[in-house]
């Protein structure tokens, strides 16, 4: 599946969107450059999970947890990791085969350690703030 849009307003828009369809044990491994809105399309799944913290990017604490009124949202930032042997000694196994919903910013880096069923999504920044969505292996009709 592949999305446009044209805002951060949009973005966040669609995250609420994707939120609404998740289930407990959900992870989504996203990739994408600096700046290229990963922690906007969190900050509207988070709302859309029930979340009413502010939602800023765990670049320094490496792992965010928020308490959600559906379910918790576990958001990761693995940008300063070495590696999988890193990530794992974070103790995220209890949250990526938990109750709640993993979201993990630069998760190429620790791929070979993520759930078979886990999420795939590729933000692209576009010119005029505008990005691309594109989300793999993962079965839903999310209406435009």
């Amino acid at each position: 599946m592949t999305f446009h849009t044209d805002s951060s307003e949009e973005t966040i828009e669609l995250g609420k969107k994707i939120g609404a369809l998740l289930k407990p044990g959900d992870v989504i491994a996203m990739t994408g450059t600096l700046a290229a809105g990963k922690t906007t399309i969190t900050k509207g799944i988070a709302e859309a999970l029930g979340v009413k913290d502010n939602i800023t990017s765990p670049t320094f604490c490496l792992i965010s947890e928020y308490e959600g009124e559906k379910m918790p949202l576990y958001h990761m930032d693995v940008y300063r990791l070495d590696g999988e042997e890193d990530f794992i000694n974070l103790g995220v196994e209890d949250m990526l085969y938990g109750n709640g919903v993993c979201i993990i910013e630069w998760s190429e880096k620790v791929q070979k350690e993520l759930p078979k069923k886990t999420i795939y999504m590729t933000i692209t920044p576009d010119e005029n703030s505008g990005r691309t969505i594109t989300i793999e292996n993962w079965n839903v009709e999310i209406k435009k």
